[in-house]
């Protein structure tokens, strides 16, 4: 079952939204800010983002742009603010599709699913491969050797930012700020450490003699060679 998130902050609207693709046989979770939005994204294995433009707490432009430094996941733009430059902007930070209010939720629901169409199209031919390990990030799902390993969302957002980002060496505070809210309660060093630790007990062959994330010592860390 899909994972729809919905961040929007019309509470009608959104409600009308969820119980309406509920009955679709969709999995929604709902967001009001953008710091809720991204709260949930970050712990769960969301499938697409139902995103308003303007939200109390900033824009879901920003927040567009942070998922896609992460995730290859359908995002959808719903707004009331149908400017050429919104829309521009918003198809330039990765978004794959755009509803301007007001919109059918019936309308809503076919563009929900040509979207996941067209991503599950897109993710058979993108992949990431390094040695076994294979990504799909548009699925966000990884084999190893062919069989799927099963990771928190933590665990895949870290992979994720290493792997799309391979052969560079990535601090711990550019990896901090990429997977978790700065404002949030799992910003610090122990947190990092152990989703490496745990993220590296379930990919590498031998914890101890890494080939997938390899130290650099006294900067951070890097994807393969």
């Amino acid at each position: 079952m899909t994972t729809l998130l919905i961040v929007e902050d019309d509470r009608l609207l959104s409600d009308g939204l969820a119980f309406r693709l509920s009955k679709e046989n969709y999995s929604v979770r709902q967001a009001f800010t953008c710091r809720e939005g991204w709260s949930i994204f970050r712990e769960q294995a969301v499938g697409l983002v139902l995103l308003d433009v303007r939200l109390p707490d900033g824009s879901g432009l920003e927040l567009c742009r942070r998922i896609r430094e992460v995730s290859g996941i359908p995002v959808i733009f719903l707004t009331a603010n149908d400017t050429e430059r919104d829309i521009v902007e918003g198809f330039e930070l990765g978004a794959d599709d755009y509803l301007a209010k007001p919109f059918s939720i019936s309308v809503v629901l076919q563009h929900i699913k040509a979207v996941l169409r067209r991503s599950g199209d897109e993710a058979g031919e993108r992949q990431i491969q390094y040695r076994d390990i294979v990504i799909h990030p548009a699925k966000m799902k990884v084999y190893k050797l062919g069989e799927e390993l099963k990771l928190t969302a933590g665990e895949y957002r870290l992979l994720s930012v290493l792997a799309e980002n391979s052969g560079q060496v990535l601090t711990r505070a550019l990896l901090m700020e990429k997977i978790w809210d700065a404002d949030g309660h799992f910003v610090d060093e122990n947190t990092l450490s152990v989703t490496i630790r745990r993220l590296r007990a379930k990919i590498e062959d031998d914890p101890k003699d890494c080939r997938y994330i390899k130290t650099v010592f006294g900067i951070g860390y890097t994807w393969g060679d």
